[in-house]
């Protein structure tokens, strides 16, 4: 099987097949930020998938059960003084005229520039809507920017261009990722490796699988296991597990006999391989998977919030969505209820806000459950910059944190 975990992690969006199905896929499926993408959407635009027998169950959310009656009345007795969103009156215009930006396809910014189509071609424009970058006809898919480069595809081939759009990296490689720490993940037909910025090999595709960088190393396959390498492309953590994260607030998840913990930087097991699930920490919290429910623990791996959830998503700005029985909540560091079970699906925070959805119906809440912007998307991308794509139809806009469309006369 293939690991979901890994496959998600490692494949910046390209924005033909991108940012936009993976979230109808997530809203399908009810599950966040990990998105359980379909294969058959990515492969073609060079992620990579990562064979580990049972990592699609550890990151999959858990089958409803019996319980979750008994479980649902508890949390509504916890849940009498939390504040439920409330629809407030529609800080947005009363209808979407021809003065709002529109484009076939729209992505999250990055590095002040955000890729969209425009009819058939693709551009990246800035924080005020100007098209600042017009790129090259004839590519099949971009994605945004990483470290002052951007992926794009030419049929089955992807290379790399710069922040004036021009192609630095030819499109050559069968599969491509967005820069970290200096080096990309490419993929030719030994293996995979990494590139430089010069566009250069800095380590030869020798390896089975690979991950990006973070905190300076990265985990790598070869020989059905996986260790991790320095910069240089050194082994410092011998080959030897089932399955491997990358490092994430000094820690990185592991699998050992079919169990998942936590290694330190050093190679040592940091928290012993106990948990039938685990995603890396975040906010000095990890989500991991006892039987069918999800918890937390801290960075020692004591269990902060005991596992009750049927499925969680990491911590972002103090909060972590969770699910309880069909609807989607969030709790606190402390493992408190902050807002109520009420949303049929639910995103991490970012710059302060939430992307839910009511219904069919996508909007955004605050940190304190109020809704900020009503829902009225049928999907909708996280803020980033200051913006946040949505999408209606065919039509993709961006609006602010007020509820403001990107107007069309800023777009030159």
């Amino acid at each position: 099987m293939t690991s979901v975990r890994l496959f998600l992690a490692r494949c910046p969006f390209l924005i033909q097949f991108g940012q936009q199905k993976r979230q109808q896929k997530r809203q399908r499926n009810g599950v966040i930020r990990v998105g359980l993408l379909l294969l058959g959407l990515l492969l073609p635009m060079g992620c990579q998938p990562v064979d580990s027998a049972d990592s699609d169950s550890a990151n999959s959310d858990a089958t409803a059960t019996a319980e979750h009656a008994i479980r649902r009345a508890v949390f509504e007795s916890q849940s009498a003084q939390i504040p439920t969103a409330q629809l407030p009156p529609s800080p947005l215009s009363p209808a979407m005229t021809a003065s709002i930006a529109q484009f076939d396809f729209a992505s999250d910014f990055s590095e002040g520039l955000a890729a969209v189509k425009l009819s058939d071609r693709y551009a990246y424009i800035n924080r005020t809507g100007q098209v600042v970058i017009t790129v090259e006809e004839g590519l099949d898919g971009v994605s945004g920017f990483s470290e002052q480069r951007a992926i794009v595809r030419v049929s089955d081939l992807y290379g790399y261009i710069d922040q004036s759009g021009k192609i630095v990296v030819d499109p050559q490689y069968a599969s491509a990722n967005s820069y970290s720490q200096g080096l990309a993940v490419i993929r030719t037909g030994r293996g995979y490796g990494y590139l430089d910025r010069a566009g250069q090999l800095a380590t030869d595709p020798e390896f089975t699988l690979a991950d990006d960088f973070s905190e300076g190393l990265a985990a790598v396959k070869r020989n059905d296991q996986y260790g991790y390498i320095n910069l240089m492309g050194d082994w410092v953590i011998r080959p030897q597990f089932q399955d491997a994260w990358r490092f994430a607030e000094s820690l990185a998840v592991v699998k050992v006999d079919s169990q998942w913990g936590y290694l330190d930087r050093a190679g040592n097991v940091a928290i012993n391989p106990q948990f039938d699930g685990a995603f890396s920490f975040s906010e000095s919290r990890a989500r991991v998977r006892q039987g069918s429910q999800w918890g937390f623990i801290d960075p020692q791996g004591k269990m902060a919030i005991a596992p009750q959830f049927d499925f969680a998503s990491d911590f972002a700005q103090e909060r972590a969505a969770v699910l309880v029985g069909s609807k989607w909540g969030y709790v606190d560091p402390a493992g408190k209820l902050t807002i109520a079970p009420q949303f049929d699906y639910a995103t991490d925070f970012s710059e302060g806000l939430a992307a839910v959805k009511v219904g069919n119906q996508m909007g955004f809440i605050d940190r304190t459950g109020r809704m900020q912007i009503e829902p009225q998307f049928e999907n909708v991308g996280s803020f980033s910059e200051g913006w946040a794509w949505v999408q209606n139809g065919e039509q993709w806009r961006y609006v602010d944190s007020n509820g403001n469309f990107l107007e069309r006369s800023a777009v030159q």
